[in-house]
């Protein structure tokens, strides 16, 4: 790179931090497009209601659910058009309404079932049953009841049999997208002697649908057949959505609540506020820690971080990826983990330094030997992110996008823009080898696999301790894990306070009280918005908890004790999630262990690695175990992101055994090939390790607490993941290695 074009890419690289930060800031055009205050939030954050639906009786088929949900999906939108509607499990519905006001009302409304009517144009004393409006759209001229009342309701949805999109051709062989209508027996004798009405009155008859006029055919023919065509102007979308609207109608599914959730939005901006404050405070440690260590390329790489940042939040505007509580961690985390690709490269070029290799070469020399690793470790990453949003819901999907976006933003700007900066660095005449990093001197391999028996031990150790508690709490009857709400149900005690109390004062002062009532340590709040409830969920309680717990509101707080409401959440999502926890790790390790053995050609790199894999998830699981931490709905979020995380430490020993082993000298030790390799990656090891957790770790200090059920197992998982690939993942591939000659 020439000196110009070496002062052109720093003017670039400030041009793009500021025009980053203006558009995240302030954004472009009066609506403040891609600002990051019009980023879509998720229910945790803005607050507003979800609720979950089974399906009474015998198990749905899957048209009937598809029609139910688009049924359901047209009715949220009129409050939210960032609502969403979507299946769980076979015979279950979920609707998450963020924003609402009104969430009662629309509980309310939400299980009601729909209703199709086809109404006469007039009825029996020729009075107009609909008419046009202002607007050119039909609107009915009375009320349902009084239709029903004087006869004008000729069929209603259950004498519709069928309806289907299709394509025809009008007379003149032009292409007409209809809906075909099949009526069942008696809706067939209705419909026969409603159109030869029609038809002898000229009249129309008009289809009426969830409170809309949803189409007025003119009857053309009297039909006897039990079949019908709408016809009109419209595209094979809209008819598709029409027939689908009719067959809606004549549903016969019955849905029931399962549960219910009704969020305030103080506990979003909480949640916001601290972990915002915590990602710029993670962020200015990782900054210094980078300068401090790798001078001028750790502040390249500080640089490309604000460039990963400002880019995070610009592509989340951009896919309309709606954020949640774990999304934002996720984001955060992935700072952490950007640094590990600049700490691969770095750390390549002070090698080659060392070699006596000239700042350039070195240069050069480092991007291409971390190629490799760089982009197989992101690629098992993205395996894990792949896995949460296929089989995660709600908060684990939460974490899954912006987990995955953050991996492709990082490879951008490590493998782009700190490069760039870099060169463009060394192009402008900064050529002292001393600002690009302290060589040092090569470390003398330390013997890893020499005390391998002692950390195969300690593995073992940790492995076996959790399933010993798990056995120990079964039998004390506190259940193997602590499972949340979301897991095995529990209780909902809406409480109605003669103030508002702010989410700090509730936790300070009112939840002490209900953990030593209930004697459950984990109870979840969350606000009405804009009253003075809050709904507190525990576990199941008995009769003389729930007493102990109205005892303590009556007595601490004067409330009226007719003004608490408790409700049991369905365990029934218990079974599901559990399974769905399960199968994803299962999915996730086997993805990895093929790629993994794709890339490496050797089935004992893969399966040492997966082992290591199900080495962190089990000792993070005794954590869960002894600790007691609540397993909930992030449970399978962290559990994914350690898989994804601990496995890139070990892709990078093993790329560089792989790299290894192509020089090997004849009669060289393999023992002292894998302790070299091993030792020589410590440092990286050692500081992403360090960096990510520093991460975290404020996270934690400063999150809200379904951050905190977050980080904490985290935090043990990057310090697992550390430990095993650096102890254990060499030693099982070298051993059976051993074996297998």
């Amino acid at each position: 790179m020439k000196k110009s074009k070496g002062v052109i890419s720093l003017i670039l690289t400030v041009v793009l931090i500021a025009l980053l930060g203006f558009t995240t800031i302030v954004g472009f055009g009066k609506t403040g497009s891609g600002a990051a205050k019009n980023i879509k939030l998720g229910l945790d954050l803005e607050g507003g209601v979800s609720i979950t639906y089974q399906v009474k009786g015998d198990k749905p088929s899957q048209s009937d659910m598809d029609d139910t949900i688009y049924k359901l999906q047209r009715r949220v939108e009129q409050y939210s058009t960032e609502a969403t509607v979507y299946q769980e499990g076979d015979d279950r519905i979920s609707i998450e309404i963020p924003g609402v006001k009104d969430a009662n009302k629309i509980l309310d409304e939400l299980g009601q079932p729909g209703s199709l009517y086809f109404i006469r144009e007039k009825d029996s004393e020729g009075n107009a049953n609909y008419s046009l409006d202002s607007s050119g759209k039909y609107k009915l001229d009375k009320t349902i009841e009084e239709l029903q009342e004087d006869g004008s309701i000729v069929l209603n949805g259950t004498d519709v049999k069928n309806a289907q999109a299709a394509t025809t051709q009008d007379d003149l062989k032009n292409k007409e997208n209809i809906v075909q209508l099949s009526f069942t027996k008696e809706g067939t004798e209705k419909f026969a002697a409603a159109t030869k009405a029609a038809l002898a009155a000229k009249e129309t008859i008009a289809i009426y649908y969830d409170g809309e006029l949803i189409s007025v055919p003119s009857v053309n023919s009297e039909i006897k057949d039990g079949e019908a065509q709408i016809s009109g102007s419209m595209s094979f979308e809209e008819a598709d959505k029409l027939a689908s609207t009719i067959r809606i109608g004549g549903l016969s599914l019955e849905l029931e609540e399962l549960r219910s959730n009704v969020v305030g939005a103080q506990l979003g901006e909480e949640a916001i506020s601290t972990s915002l404050k915590a990602g710029a405070i993670g962020l200015a440690i990782v900054f210094i820690f980078m300068c401090a260590v790798y001078l001028l390329p750790g502040l390249a790489a500080s640089i490309a971080l604000i460039i990963y940042t400002g880019l995070i939040l610009v592509l989340l505007n951009a896919f309309d990826i709606t954020l949640t509580l774990p999304g934002i961690a996720g984001i955060i985390l992935g700072i952490g983990m950007a640094v590990d690709a600049n700490v691969i490269i770095f750390a390549r070029v002070r090698e080659d330094m060392t070699a006596g290799k000239s700042v350039r070469a070195s240069l050069n020399a480092g991007l291409h030997k971390a190629m490799s690793a760089i982009l197989e470790g992101n690629i098992t990453k993205l395996i894990a992110a792949a896995v949460l949003w296929l089989k995660g819901s709600g908060t684990v999907k939460g974490l899954a996008q912006p987990m995955a976006l953050g991996i492709v933003d990082s490879m951008f700007t490590v493998l782009v823009i700190t490069r760039l900066i870099v060169y463009a660095f060394y192009a402008v005449g900064i050529h002292n080898q001393k600002v690009y990093g302290r060589v040092k001197a090569e470390r003398k391999p330390i013997d890893f696999l020499g005390k391998k028996k002692a950390f195969f031990g300690i593995s073992i150790a940790l492995v076996l301790v959790g399933f010993v508690f798990m056995g120990i709490n079964g039998g004390q009857g506190k259940g193997v894990l602590n499972y949340s709400l979301e897991f095995k149900g529990g209780t909902s005690t809406n409480v109605t306070f003669d103030q508002e109390y702010s989410l700090e004062e509730i936790d300070k002062n009112i939840v002490p009280l209900i953990e030593d009532a209930t004697g459950d340590n984990n109870v979840q709040v969350q606000k009405v918005e804009g009253t003075s409830q809050v709904i507190f969920k525990t576990q199941t309680l008995e009769l003389d908890k729930r007493e102990a717990f109205n005892k303590a509101m009556v007595d601490n707080f004067k409330v009226n004790e007719d003004e608490i409401t408790t409700e049991n959440s369905s365990s029934t999502v218990s079974s599901e999630m559990r399974q769905d926890a399960v199968i994803a790790v299962l999915i996730a390790t086997i993805c990895m262990l093929l790629y993994i053995w794709f890339r490496f050609k050797d089935i004992r790199f893969a399966t040492s690695a997966v082992l290591a894999l199900l080495h962190d998830v089990l000792v993070v699981l005794t954590f869960y175990v002894i600790a007691r931490v609540s397993v909930g709905n992030t449970f399978i979020a962290c559990m994914l992101t350690i898989v994804g995380y601990s496995i890139n430490a070990t892709i990078v020993i093993f790329d560089r055994i792989r790299e290894e082993m192509k020089t090997k000298k004849r009669g060289e030790d393999l023992a002292v090939l894998v302790n070299r390799c091993i030792t020589r990656t410590l440092t990286r090891s050692i500081y992403t390790s360090l960096t990510t957790f520093v991460m975290v770790a404020v996270l934690y200090i400063m999150g809200v607490s379904s951050i905190k059920e977050f980080a904490l197992p985290l935090m043990v998982g990057i310090v697992c993941g550390a430990y095993s690939s650096v102890c254990v993942t060499g030693a099982l591939w070298y051993v059976m290695k051993k074996r297998s000659k």
